[in-house]
């Protein structure tokens, strides 16, 4: 069992109609058609949406994201349409809120690797592949791989974990052209996105992506290269063979994990609060990655 160990209550907005509670965002339609999304302060760990949230969380996320867009603009458009916040909606959705092109979403997690970690790096072990894709041997946790790759996965429902697939599977779900189309563009926008965060002091690990189509137009979606979507690594510390410290959720994962919280991850007890030190620690991270990689002061 999984999923929220607490599910809020839609905030009723007069003017838009609620369409789904994620993860992290909540999902309405204004009267144009238009998709509103809304980042929470949400915090998912272990396919559970956790009852602490995270200060700053979504601001975050949202504005680093607008961040990002503007940098791949000439790789790959967007689907933002506007940053007003749609009127009578609350004041915190300040910052926090996009209006954006309704889109015929594509069904895959679009994930690009340039380095071993995580689901790529248990597979790697087990038969030298990742998504089916044959990888040199002798590789080890946190080398950084010969070539980036596409590396797709089912996109699953809150409560569910998505699924590494290969490239083969998805050309047989979305079609062949859609396939190739997706995969060029995957690792087009991580190639970018990892030599503009390498300027900047941080290792871009992993990312995932999610595209849809405006019209015959692909275009990227939802959130970009966030600390919930990517694994940053600080490139002064980075040495393979080892986990390697990150600006993401791993506070909040080592801890749950971890004696203090008294949590089995294996049971079908939902996780406990965190800590005020955790919540402290993984905002803190977040607000570091804003900064290193945008150069901006968080206000």
């Amino acid at each position: 069992m999984s999923g929220f160990v607490e599910k809020p209550e839609a905030v009723q907005v007069p003017g838009l109609v609620h369409l789904h509670t994620g993860k992290v965002r909540d999902l309405y339609q204004n009267e144009a058609g238009d998709l509103v999304m809304v980042a929470s302060d949400r915090m998912s760990a272990y396919d559970w949406v956790l009852p602490t949230e995270i200060p700053d969380k979504g601001r975050v996320l949202t504005q680093l994201s607008l961040w990002w867009f503007g940098q791949l603009a000439d790789i790959v458009p967007h689907h933002v349409i506007s940053t007003d916040l749609p009127s009578g909606a609350p004041a915190d959705w300040a910052g926090r809120t996009l209006i954006c092109k309704s889109l015929r979403m594509v069904p895959v997690e679009c994930v690009a690797r340039g380095y071993l970690a995580g689901s790529g790096l248990l597979e790697y072990k087990a038969s030298r592949t990742v998504c089916g894709l044959a990888l040199p041997h002798g590789l080890t946790d946190g080398s950084e791989l010969p070539a980036p790759i596409f590396t797709p996965a089912t996109k699953a429902a809150v409560g569910d974990h998505d699924e590494n697939v290969s490239y083969e599977d998805v050309a047989r779900q979305v079609g062949a052209e859609t396939a190739a189309d997706l995969r060029q563009a995957t690792l087009a926008v991580y190639s970018r996105a990892r030599d503009t965060a390498r300027e900047r002091g941080i290792i871009l690990a992993d990312t995932k992506f999610e595209f849809g189509y405006d019209g015959d137009q692909l275009v990227i979606a939802d959130e970009v290269l966030t600390p919930d979507s990517s694994r940053f690594w600080p490139a002064a510390s980075w040495q393979p063979g080892r986990p390697q410290p990150s600006y993401d959720k791993q506070y909040v994962r080592d801890w749950l994990t971890s004696d203090a919280s008294g949590w089995d991850r294996r049971s079908e007890q939902p996780p406990p609060a965190l800590p005020e030190q955790v919540v402290d620690a993984t905002r803190a991270k977040y607000l570091e990655a804003y900064e290193l990689l945008t150069g901006l002061p968080w206000t």
